[in-house]
């Protein structure tokens, strides 16, 4: 009787090993969209010359939370919150307020924070 859970576990340890070191590609039909690479806007260039990067705008799931804390701290207007780094735990969101000033948040695991 004793043997058996010893025999269980002998079966167990092999393939939790495996499963712990498999990392499958996801396929590239199904794997999330990853965000657009930035390029250049044409004709805008820093103060030493270098040129701008245009971000694209784009949604992410904690866009409507930083929207409202945005909202509390006055600011209004413009697309809303817009995702500026890759989606993932921890993600960084961006919003012209309509007096000309920027609102930013951290949200990390959808916790977010002014930055």
């Amino acid at each position: 009787m004793k043997r058996l859970p010893l025999i269980a576990l002998l079966c167990v340890l092999p393939l939790a090993g495996c499963s712990a070191f498999h990392r499958s590609r996801p396929d590239a039909a199904h794997a999330a969209p990853a965000l657009a690479r930035a390029a250049p806007a044409p004709g805008l260039t820093a103060g030493d010359g270098a040129p701008i990067e245009k971000i694209p705008f784009h949604t992410g799931v904690s866009s409507a939370t930083v929207e409202r804390m945005a909202r509390d701290q006055a600011c209004t207007g413009g697309q809303g919150a817009g995702l500026i780094t890759e989606p993932g735990p921890v993600e960084v969101y961006r919003m012209q307020c309509a007096d000309g000033k920027v609102f930013m948040a951290r949200c990390e695991l959808r916790q977010c924070r002014q930055m």
